[in-house]
């Protein structure tokens, strides 16, 4: 919602230049989520969900000082605001977990949820104090950054581990869902060495690169594909945030019942066809269906990864094992944003970068098709003390 009065405000400023403050602020997100996975072991989820709450409303407030110093903007939103957004997304995924091991897919999709749907409160509320007489750009982000310092501290303080060998009665998986899961917590170096972590990291990086290109551009591509209005082409944004908020909720669940690689599969061969679409959507309503479907894939990716992690390498060790993932949105939020900005600065449209995603989710099918669950870890047996080992 802030690019266009960004650039108005700035005509020296291209696309690609404004872009660049969401793509940092999403690289330094998967930062922030590697540093407190490591950080919540040792100090417990609630003082790092503070000080998220402490970085990124000071990131956001510090933005309304820079309407026209875009490094200074690159800096408070980008990397600022991107290290609390990532110190406070793995909290909730890694704590809950532990929580709700019987419904992982279904509690960390209404986890994350939350993160998507945010911006079904900030878009109208961004817009509408931008176009206030007397506030502007600059005085919104500080405004925002005011509140989200209240309530994020606020909600941080409501954070705890489960005691020590928690599990709920009856939360015993199904076979098909025991299947799907290893019996060993990896620690982070032993999930390194194996496969499956960097095929769940491109799983993950693939989907976020597709709809975060999408959720980048959504009310400018809206207006450029079907001539609408800057005003209705806003009003997709909020039924993006819905939807993106909903397949969280959505894939998760079913990921519960078809497991996680299923879901991915599905998600990837749907976007294949959607961005393909999408090429020749002319009406807005037709554009606004298929773009919301590729938010609702967007977000499965957010609800589903997590429980997918914690399948194959256990939720002991989550926050480490996830949290360093997630490097993956944030090396996804680079390629897609900058892509879909460079082609427009250079094509004047949008169809050329959604000709080449549809054929990237095409190919990215095969990783959820094989991969499988870590092998079983193999017991080490040690010879009794002053005896050599045979």
């Amino acid at each position: 919602m802030f690019v266009r009065p960004l650039r108005d405000l700035n005509p020296d400023w291209n696309v690609t230049d404004v872009t660049l403050t969401f793509t940092l602020a999403i690289f330094f997100l998967g930062i922030g989520s590697t540093i407190g996975g490591f950080w919540m072991d040792r100090a417990g989820p609630r003082l790092v969900a503070t000080a998220a709450g402490i970085c990124y409303s000071v990131g956001v407030f510090l933005s309304g000082f820079a309407d026209h110093n875009l490094y200074f903007l690159w800096f408070a939103y980008g990397v600022l605001g991107g290290l609390g957004m990532g110190l406070g997304y793995i909290v909730p995924v890694a704590t809950l977990v532990k929580w709700f091991p019987d419904r992982r897919g279904l509690v960390t999709g209404l986890a994350v949820a939350g993160f998507g749907a945010g911006a079904l409160i900030t878009a109208p509320v961004a817009t509408a104090l931008i176009e206030a007489p007397g506030v502007g750009v600059g005085r919104t982000f500080m405004i925002l950054g005011v509140v989200y310092f209240f309530f994020v501290v606020i909600a941080a303080q409501f954070y705890r581990n489960p005691p020590a060998g928690y599990a709920p009665a009856g939360s015993q998986p199904s076979a098909l869902e025991a299947s799907q899961r290893s019996a060993h917590d990896y620690t982070l170096g032993e999930a390194l060495r194996t496969w499956q972590w960097y095929a769940l990291w491109a799983i993950l990086f693939l989907n976020v690169s597709a709809g975060i290109m999408l959720i980048s551009q959504a009310a400018p591509m809206a207006e450029n594909i079907t001539g609408v209005s800057a005003i209705v082409a806003a009003s997709l944004v909020s039924l993006i945030s819905i939807f993106n908020g909903a397949g969280r909720v959505f894939w998760a669940w079913l990921s519960d019942i078809i497991t996680r690689r299923y879901v991915f599969l599905v998600m990837f061969l749907l976007q294949f066809v959607l961005f393909l679409l999408m090429t020749q959507a002319r009406s807005f309503a037709v554009f606004s269906i298929l773009a919301v479907i590729v938010a609702l894939c967007y977000g499965g990716g957010f609800g589903t990864m997590p429980s997918f992690a914690a399948d194959y390498f256990g939720p002991k060790y989550s926050a480490f094992v996830y949290g360093t993932m997630l490097t993956a949105w944030g090396t996804g939020g680079i390629l897609g944003p900058i892509l879909i900005a460079r082609v427009k600065d250079l094509t004047g449209g949008y169809t050329q970068a959604m000709v080449i995603i549809a054929i990237i989710m095409l190919v990215s099918a095969i990783l959820p098709f094989i991969v499988r669950p870590p092998a079983p870890q193999p017991s080490v047996a040690r010879a009794p003390a002053n005896q050599p080992a045979r």
